[in-house]
């Protein structure tokens, strides 16, 4: 399956923020994540549109707060240029005029500073589901539609849902990593793809499979208990 420019599909990703030692660290939770990698980092707006210039970006990882423009202004002057390369905005900026004007001018995730690896993960993976999802040609569906639309957000247990001891991060996690799944994974499968651990796993997978969110289906082996396999509704 090809996603992205890079060797092997890979989806190539700029870090642009204007802390040098956050665009570090942030290119490094990049390189944990597979199927991504880390092209560039850049700490102003000129830095980073010199770097799309010159080299193939699927997504770009934006702070907001740059020393020579912002990060939105930086998105309007790339669209007029014809670079139509995804946007993340990563930052501290958390007022409603600035998410909302991010969402205006296309930015496909707003992940507010500060944040967890499995924070980061969660939006990558969220964004390579989309990828996944707009692959091929041709007409779309209702069916694919709504999977092109909620790709990167979709359906979540809310707080609401959670019992008490439950991690609503935790629980997008788990349902990032099934939906970019190909088939049933079992609870080990969501563990190794999660970073979690099994028991953690099986408790999120149980909690989605009561809300309604996964099914579960059983796999007969030639000897032994039934294996329990888990998939995104």
């Amino acid at each position: 399956m090809t996603l992205g420019s890079g060797p092997g599909g890979l989806l190539e990703v700029l870090v642009v923020d204007d802390d040098v030692r956050v665009a570090r660290v942030n290119a490094a939770y990049v390189g944990k994540v597979a199927g991504f990698r880390v092209v560039g980092q850049a700490h102003s707006a000129a830095e980073a549109l010199a770097v799309l210039e010159t080299t193939p970006v699927d997504l770009v990882l934006l702070d907001h707060y740059l020393p020579d423009e912002t990060g939105l202004s930086l998105v309007r002057r790339l669209r007029q240029l014809g670079h139509h390369t995804d946007i993340i905005m990563v930052t501290a900026a958390r007022d409603i005029a600035t998410v909302q004007a991010a969402m205006r001018h296309g930015a496909l995730q707003y992940l507010v500073k500060p944040f967890t690896f499995a924070g980061l993960r969660a939006k990558l993976e969220g964004y390579a589901a989309l990828r996944r999802a707009l692959e091929g040609d041709g007409e779309a569906g209702q069916d694919q539609v709504d999977r092109i639309f909620g790709a990167l957000g979709g359906a979540s247990a809310g707080p609401a849902e959670l019992p008490k001891g439950h991690s609503a991060l935790t629980a997008d996690l788990v349902r990032e990593v099934l939906r970019g799944a190909e088939g049933p994974l079992s609870a080990q499968e969501v563990a190794e793809r999660s970073s979690l651990s099994r028991q953690t796993a099986q408790r999120y997978l149980k909690l989605l499979e009561r809300t309604g969110r996964v099914r579960l289906s059983l796999k007969y082996g030639e000897t032994g208990r039934p294996e329990h396999r888990y998939v995104w509704v």
